[in-house]
């Protein structure tokens, strides 16, 4: 799949996607994300993501909430706050109504354990809030607004009419004109406090960055393999 071009962006941003532009190709050209663009995408894997990615949620807008206490603007913060609410809210309800479409039962979603990509992403995002400046945290959590729309974005290009699509809430939420205000809006912030970053700030910026785009090709490729535990068969 063809990627569209990333979005222009401040000199923070540009230089972060340039760092990671085989990476995030990569992501649009992984098997899962190819298959939800042509609708052959498993129900089953499908289902298996959106449980993880439910649960990925609230460690996500715990960061989000933490970055929003940092904030020396009261604008930033209320925008951060906001994601936090639209990420525990919005999107969770789109979670919600595939859970419903497909059937899926409190006791089957119980059943299925958080991988072990999702703990590992969501810890990072967490550890990032603790022990990391307020600019790399920005930076930590940034990927998670700008892959999903860029992927969406990319996906509704090569798909044209979604309607009838099977995973058309999915494409049309993550490609749609409100959610990429929200993913400008992200990257002006990120790229505001890097401006005032030291050098060496702006360097685990671009660490954090590259770390938390990494976690977003594994999350995808986690779903696609329905990622288990491997050690799950020594413990009773």
């Amino acid at each position: 799949m063809t990627s569209l071009p990333a979005p222009p962006a401040g000199e923070f941003c540009a230089e972060a996607w340039k760092r990671t532009a085989r990476l995030q190709q990569a992501i649009v050209d992984h098997p899962f994300n190819a298959a939800l663009a042509d609708g052959s995408l498993d129900r089953d894997v499908f289902a298996f993501y959106i449980v993880q990615d439910a649960r990925y949620l609230v460690g996500f807008a715990q960061a989000l909430s933490a970055a929003a206490a940092r904030a020396d603007d009261a604008a930033d913060a209320a925008f951060l706050a906001g994601a936090a609410q639209a990420a525990l809210v919005e999107e969770r309800r789109l979670h919600a109504g595939y859970v419903e479409a497909f059937g899926l039962a409190d006791d089957e979603i119980a059943g299925i354990d958080t991988s072990p990509t999702c703990l590992g992403y969501t810890s990072y995002l967490r550890a990032c809030a603790l022990t990391e400046s307020y600019p790399v945290l920005l930076a930590a959590v940034l990927p998670c607004f700008w892959v999903y729309q860029h992927v969406g974005s990319t996906i509704l290009r090569a798909t044209g009419d979604v309607e009838g699509h099977p995973y058309q809430a999915w494409i049309t939420t993550y490609a749609d004109d409100e959610f990429a205000e929200a993913v400008l809006a992200a990257r002006e912030l990120t790229d505001k406090v890097a401006a005032r970053a030291d050098e060496g700030t702006r360097e685990q910026m671009f660490a954090a960055f590259s770390r938390a785009t990494e976690y977003e090709w594994l999350f995808w490729n986690s779903a696609w393999t329905k990622e288990t535990w491997p050690t799950a068969k020594f413990l009773d």
